[in-house]
């Protein structure tokens, strides 16, 4: 069983900053990626931001010089520093964790809203 606690959503003002952390418990040996992802109301999930077990990072375009995604492999947790925020980033922000048993099983959180507004 794995379980992703995600916290540091909220409402923050555009040109703000706000950090996302998901701590994962449970059976999560072997992880190949960990990231974020988001949901906009009438729209797909998209990738945000994804962290390999190797250390390859990867940044969906909107985001690039903005966020920042790393892990604290010790507490098996995933952060998502979110700096300059605009309003189109207003979403639900899932957690996605990725682990390598037979296949790659993923895992996610429950979300959390970001919601940026003046």
């Amino acid at each position: 069983q794995v379980q992703l606690v995600e916290s540091g959503g909220g409402l923050v003002q555009p040109g703000g900053s706000l950090r996302l952390s998901c701590a994962a418990s449970g059976s999560i040996n072997n992880i190949y990626a960990m990231g974020w992802y988001r949901q906009a109301p009438g729209k797909q999930r998209e990738l945000v931001a994804v962290i390999t077990s190797d250390g390859s990072i990867n940044y969906s375009d909107s985001v690039k010089g903005r966020f920042t995604i790393s892990t604290d492999d010790a507490k098996n947790t995933v952060y998502l520093q979110m700096n300059s925020l605009k309003p189109e980033d207003t979403a639900v922000y899932y957690c996605n964790l990725e682990i390598q048993r037979l296949a790659v099983i993923e895992f996610w959180g429950q979300g959390t809203q970001v919601t940026v507004s003046s």
